[in-house]
Protein backbone atom coordinates (compact mmCIF):
# COMPACT_ATOMS: atom_id res chain seq x y z
CA UNK A 1 0.00 0.00 0.00
CA UNK A 2 3.01 2.17 0.52
CA UNK A 3 5.11 3.28 -2.84
CA UNK A 4 8.31 5.49 -2.37
CA UNK A 5 9.01 7.24 -5.46
CA UNK A 6 12.68 7.81 -5.07
CA UNK A 7 13.00 10.52 -7.71
CA UNK A 8 10.79 13.13 -6.04
CA UNK A 9 12.11 15.87 -4.43
CA UNK A 10 9.79 15.11 -1.36
CA UNK A 11 12.12 13.38 1.21
CA UNK A 12 11.44 9.97 2.07
CA UNK A 13 10.64 9.94 5.78
CA UNK A 14 8.15 12.57 4.84
CA UNK A 15 6.75 10.37 1.73
CA UNK A 16 6.25 7.64 4.56
CA UNK A 17 4.00 10.37 6.88
CA UNK A 18 1.93 11.65 4.28
CA UNK A 19 1.14 7.84 2.71
CA UNK A 20 0.69 6.11 6.24
CA UNK A 21 -1.56 9.24 7.30
CA UNK A 22 -3.25 8.99 3.73
CA UNK A 23 -3.77 5.56 4.51
CA UNK A 24 -5.79 6.21 7.99
CA UNK A 25 -8.31 9.39 6.87
CA UNK A 26 -9.14 6.50 3.99
CA UNK A 27 -9.53 3.98 6.62
CA UNK A 28 -6.91 1.62 4.82
CA UNK A 29 -5.66 1.53 8.85
CA UNK A 30 -7.37 1.85 11.64
CA UNK A 31 -7.16 2.37 15.37
CA UNK A 32 -5.73 -0.20 16.48
CA UNK A 33 -3.74 -1.59 13.53
CA UNK A 34 -0.08 -2.83 13.70
CA UNK A 35 2.07 -0.81 11.17
CA UNK A 36 4.79 -2.88 9.50
CA UNK A 37 8.02 -3.41 11.76
CA UNK A 38 11.09 -0.63 10.56
CA UNK A 39 13.10 -3.36 9.06
CA UNK A 40 10.29 -5.21 7.48
CA UNK A 41 9.42 -2.01 5.81
CA UNK A 42 12.45 -0.90 4.77
CA UNK A 43 12.86 -4.43 3.28
CA UNK A 44 9.89 -4.14 1.50
CA UNK A 45 10.46 -0.54 0.11
CA UNK A 46 14.27 -1.24 -0.28
CA UNK A 47 15.31 2.14 1.93
CA UNK A 48 17.28 2.11 5.03
CA UNK A 49 15.30 1.07 7.96
CA UNK A 50 16.47 4.47 9.69
CA UNK A 51 14.20 6.35 7.14
CA UNK A 52 11.35 4.17 8.14
CA UNK A 53 12.18 5.08 11.96
CA UNK A 54 12.38 8.32 11.54
CA UNK A 55 8.77 8.42 9.58
CA UNK A 56 7.18 6.85 12.99
CA UNK A 57 9.28 8.93 15.12
CA UNK A 58 7.81 12.01 13.35
CA UNK A 59 4.49 9.68 13.54
CA UNK A 60 4.25 9.27 17.00
CA UNK A 61 5.31 12.80 18.17
CA UNK A 62 2.10 14.02 15.87
CA UNK A 63 -0.14 11.44 18.36
CA UNK A 64 -0.60 9.33 15.25
CA UNK A 65 0.98 5.97 15.97
CA UNK A 66 2.12 4.49 19.65
CA UNK A 67 5.26 2.19 19.80
CA UNK A 68 4.34 -0.64 21.84
CA UNK A 69 8.12 -1.98 22.85
CA UNK A 70 9.09 -4.94 20.86
CA UNK A 71 5.24 -5.30 20.57
CA UNK A 72 5.69 -2.97 17.30
CA UNK A 73 4.00 0.71 16.33
CA UNK A 74 -0.02 0.60 16.31
CA UNK A 75 -2.44 3.23 14.88
CA UNK A 76 -3.93 5.11 17.95
CA UNK A 77 -7.22 5.39 18.72
CA UNK A 78 -7.12 9.34 18.02
CA UNK A 79 -5.08 9.04 14.95
CA UNK A 80 -7.90 10.40 12.88
CA UNK A 81 -7.81 13.31 15.25
CA UNK A 82 -4.41 14.49 14.72
CA UNK A 83 -3.76 13.66 11.44
CA UNK A 84 -3.39 17.63 10.47
CA UNK A 85 -1.24 18.47 13.17
CA UNK A 86 1.44 20.20 11.44
CA UNK A 87 4.63 21.14 13.91
CA UNK A 88 6.22 23.16 10.62
CA UNK A 89 3.12 25.13 9.88
CA UNK A 90 3.09 26.14 13.93
CA UNK A 91 6.67 26.97 14.48
CA UNK A 92 6.36 29.08 11.35
CA UNK A 93 3.77 31.26 12.50
CA UNK A 94 5.05 30.75 16.26
CA UNK A 95 8.44 32.03 15.17
CA UNK A 96 6.95 34.79 12.99
CA UNK A 97 5.19 36.26 16.07
CA UNK A 98 8.06 36.55 17.96
CA UNK A 99 10.45 38.16 15.09
CA UNK A 100 7.88 41.03 14.46
CA UNK A 101 8.19 41.41 18.56
CA UNK A 102 12.34 41.41 18.15
CA UNK A 103 11.80 43.88 15.29
CA UNK A 104 9.57 46.48 17.07
CA UNK A 105 11.82 46.29 19.76
CA UNK A 106 15.21 47.34 17.11
CA UNK A 107 16.58 44.22 16.78
CA UNK A 108 18.10 43.60 13.09
CA UNK A 109 17.77 40.66 11.37
CA UNK A 110 21.25 39.38 11.81
CA UNK A 111 21.29 40.28 15.54
CA UNK A 112 17.45 37.53 15.25
CA UNK A 113 19.76 35.08 13.44
CA UNK A 114 22.84 35.38 16.04
CA UNK A 115 20.16 34.92 19.09
CA UNK A 116 18.46 32.25 17.41
CA UNK A 117 21.99 30.18 17.04
CA UNK A 118 23.27 30.79 19.95
CA UNK A 119 19.73 29.72 21.60
CA UNK A 120 19.76 26.84 19.69
CA UNK A 121 23.58 25.55 20.79
CA UNK A 122 22.78 25.89 24.44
Amino acid sequence: MITIDLDSPEPLFHQLVLQIKQAIENKQLQAGDALPSIRQLAADLDINAKTVAKAYRLLERDSVIESKGYRGSFVRSDALDNLHIDINEWLGSTMLVDIEKYRKAGATDSEIRNAFTQAMSR
